[in-house]
């Protein structure tokens, strides 16, 4: 068979939706300044989309910031990778300063989160090394594995028995190969919003002889005492090995980082191949992301103004009677019942009558039958579109359970 018409007959479980979905459900064009509020098909509505937790990304420091190194320094420089043209003492600065923030000796710089970890990952792991995982990671941590050479394990989320039994597993193996066992996780998973079970997780390590790196990009900036992340929360900071997050989230800027011990990060300078080949990240994105770190330090109020409307939100649909899971962080999960043209209905109905925006998810996503709204609260958020938001909720809720949503039913000719 011809290589495009496979790939025409199979578009995959979410290219199938693409014709109907496309420019509406999916890649939606959100207008206007990043915020609380933003444009969507000409109309105003309350935004819940965006990873801008603590309001960044039009503070006006950060405005200020980004516009001056792009007029100093311009898109190209530094120009090549870095370890042949493109380092800077700017960029040693902001890697260092993060891993010092939470709490490793040294940190390294990447160019994107999934490209990142993935890259991490590769370079850590040989055929005689095993990899253990939880079951939920985020799909760069899958595609990572899938370039594994050696045996892979995924343990059901957040169950440490099933972690344990599959370290079992993973040690007869490494005690043939010699080779090592590497746990991963995340510190908050980015679709329930739960975190990973860190503190037990690490209680294995002496028993398994195991090491541990983590995905924090959903708590790096908004858990911990300090915003350190997860760990911190957790108080496990030295039991985690290698601390990974991106820019994404709590900075509303692109890269990453991963800190760990000093001699295994010069380890992965040197062996990582997606920053070896890679040109180093735009000196205008490395001085943005040192401003907004330096406002993520100063401005815990940033924190505490993003946590109260989180209380406030999940509360309110908790009141309200709706299912958001376990969710112990920001990430706001709303868990329906209703099919995929339900949850489409439901959700235009939301946009165009209520001026909600959210993500929603779907079948394969999740299990046939089900749909989850997700909602990312941030610090810019007011308390009237929590209740602008509860409203809605209320009144599409309702609407559901008397199957107003159900596509009608042809009548027979």
């Amino acid at each position: 068979m011809d290589l495009f018409d496979r790939i025409l007959k199979q578009a995959g479980p979410l290219g199938k939706y693409a014709e109907r979905a496309e420019g509406y459900y999916m890649f939606p064009q959100l207008e206007g300044e990043l915020g609380n509020r933003m444009y969507f098909n000409g109309k105003e509505v309350v935004c819940w989309s965006i990873n801008n937790y603590l309001g960044l990304a039009n503070h006006p420091d950060v405005r200020k910031a980004d516009t001056e190194s792009a007029q100093k320094w311009g898109l190209a420089y530094p120009m090549g990778a870095r370890m042949m043209s493109g380092e800077t003492k700017r960029h040693k600065q902001l890697e260092t300063d993060l891993a010092h923030f939470v709490g490793k000796e040294d940190g390294y710089l990447l160019n994107y989160g999934y490209q990142g970890i993935m890259s991490v990952i590769d370079a850590l792991l040989s055929r005689h090394d095993v990899a253990v995982y939880d079951s939920e990671s985020h799909a760069c941590i899958v595609d990572a594995l899938r370039m594994h050479l050696g045996k892979r394990f995924a343990f059901t989320h957040n169950d440490i028995e099933s972690l344990e039994k599959n370290l079992e597993r993973a040690k007869r193996i490494t005690d043939e190969t010699g080779g090592g066992i590497l746990v991963i996780t995340e510190g908050v998973f980015g679709m329930r919003g739960d975190q990973g079970k860190l503190r037990e997780i690490a209680a294995l390590k002496d028993k398994y002889n195991f090491r541990l790196i983590i995905d924090d990009a959903h708590g790096f900036g908004m858990l911990g005492a300090t915003g350190a992340g997860a760990a911190e929360e957790q108080g496990v900071t030295e039991a985690v090995d290698l601390y990974f997050s991106t820019f994404a989230k709590s900075m509303a800027l692109i890269g990453a980082f991963i800190a760990g011990p000093k001699e295994i990060i010069r380890f992965l300078r040197y062996n990582m191949r997606s920053q070896i080949y890679a040109k180093s990240l735009p000196m205008p994105i490395v001085e943005g992301a040192i401003k907004r770190f330096e406002l993520l330090k100063s401005q815990p109020q940033l924190r505490e103004k993003l946590w109260q409307n989180v209380h406030k939100l999940q509360q309110g649909l908790k009141d309200r009677g709706f299912d958001i899971g376990d969710t112990n962080t920001c990430v706001t999960p709303v868990y329906m019942h209703g099919e995929v043209e339900e949850a489409m209905a439901l959700v235009k109905d939301m946009r165009e009558n209520f001026g909600v925006f959210c993500s929603i998810v779907v079948y394969p996503v999740v299990p046939k039958g089900m749909m989850i709204l997700r909602l990312i609260p941030t610090a810019v958020h007011t308390d009237e579109d929590i209740q602008i938001t509860l409203d809605a909720f209320s009144a599409v809720g309702e609407k559901l359970k008397a199957g107003i949503y159900k596509p009608a039913v042809p009548t027979p000719a």
